[in-house]
């Protein structure tokens, strides 16, 4: 028997502008990294997210690398960063010669506790290494609790970046994420809300900043004639036609975010009655764009460990993944501080990431939910009726 279609994660899914923009891209010429479509891009995603400035990058990474390094990072400083999150959160730390420091998640949000971070901060104080910034992870759609984080780390004299690289189109309080911060940057992977397959965008309302980090991102350039570099740069620029396909993604934002929370609320309503099984909640504060839906799992309650679901789903086509790894169980962060810890660590052995694709069809839901519900005893499956 031929195996289903396989249902991804969440895949690239395209509006129909984005070629448009390309083909305008191939027609002018402008296929090396600047041209029109990237200016137009940078100047529409800063309205989008109510920033002052954007800058256009290669990567998510990228971004975060150059913000880094504009605040004053250097070798020998500590950065705070939120454990439960994928690895480029931190791995620009260590390009620039500095150390993470992991500050557990709330039980709430799953994104940085506040207070854990202010804990954390007063004991650097004490022993006078205060770390050079704080980075800020939304995870999964869910922005963190960036009033009190702000309020803290401005008592504390310390800069704040932001990783709102999985939560473009939330919102906390009405703002965006990425805009309380210094700056704050996003990721355009093929996994994301939108994509440009690959890319980034920094954003600030510091023309300064924005204009070093987009030298930088350039090579550090001299404004001559000829090639003369006083400063180390880079190739970070993201090309002209990336940014077309960048430029169409953004028409259809709003609605992938409509549906990426209806996907959510039918794994909820078809899920959530059962027994050990929850969902990430919507903050208080943060409309969450639920960029995956993620389910915790309590195995004695359900019955199976979350490993048992993720591989039977892969039985059926159906790719799930484990919440991810905290960062301060990574093999190359052995040697690093933590801050608590206990909860990221019991969020990554219960979570599970179900497919959270926009383009997926109700039958496609149907089957993610079927699988679950066949591991289920039949009294539990029948109070989901």
């Amino acid at each position: 028997m031929a195996k289903n279609k396989r249902i991804f994660l969440s895949p690239p899914h395209m509006g129909g502008k984005e070629i448009e923009y390309v083909r305008d891209a191939f027609e002018s010429n402008y296929i090396a990294p600047v041209g029109p479509q990237l200016e137009l891009f940078e100047r529409e995603f800063a309205e989008t997210v109510g920033a002052s400035h954007a800058v256009a990058l290669s990567t998510g990474t990228a971004a975060l690398h150059l913000a880094l390094r504009y605040v004053g990072v250097v070798p020998g400083d500590e950065v705070f960063c939120s454990s439960l999150t994928f690895i480029a959160s931190a791995t620009p730390i260590l390009f620039l010669g500095a150390q993470p420091v992991f500050i557990d998640s709330s039980k709430d949000s799953w994104n940085m506790d506040p207070d854990i971070l202010e804990q954390a901060l007063d004991v650097k104080k004490n022993d006078g290494c205060l770390p050079r910034a704080v980075v800020v992870v939304h995870l999964y759609g869910e922005c963190a609790e960036m009033d009190r984080i702000m309020e803290i780390c401005d008592r504390f004299g310390v800069t704040v970046i932001e990783d709102a690289a999985e939560a473009l189109g939330a919102r906390y309080k009405e703002r965006a994420p990425g805009t309380s911060g210094r700056a704050g940057f996003f990721s355009f992977n093929g996994n994301k809300i939108i994509t440009t397959s690959g890319g980034g965008m920094l954003v600030t309302d510091d023309s300064d900043f924005a204009a070093k980090v987009r030298f930088w991102a350039t090579q550090a350039k001299e404004n001559k004639p000829y090639y003369e570099h006083l400063e180390m740069g880079y190739n970070y620029r993201m090309s002209n036609v990336l940014a077309a396909i960048g430029r169409g993604q953004l028409r259809v934002l709003e609605e992938r975010v409509k549906v990426k929370r209806c996907i959510y609320e039918l794994y909820k309503q078809s899920l959530g009655n059962l027994p050990g099984i929850s969902f990430m909640a919507d903050g208080t504060n943060s409309f969450s764009t639920h960029w995956l839906s993620c389910m915790l799992v309590d195995a004695k309650s359900f019955g199976h460990e979350p490993q048992k679901i993720c591989n039977l789903l892969e039985e059926h086509n159906i790719e799930a993944r484990p919440l991810w790894k905290p960062l301060h169980m990574q093999p190359l962060f052995k040697d690093n501080e933590i801050f608590g810890g206990a909860v990221a660590e019991q969020l990554f052995e219960c979570g599970i990431c179900l497919p959270s694709g926009t383009a997926m069809t109700d039958h496609e839901i149907n089957r993610v939910v079927e699988v679950i519900r066949s591991l289920c005893k039949p009294e539990q499956s029948r109070t989901m009726a």
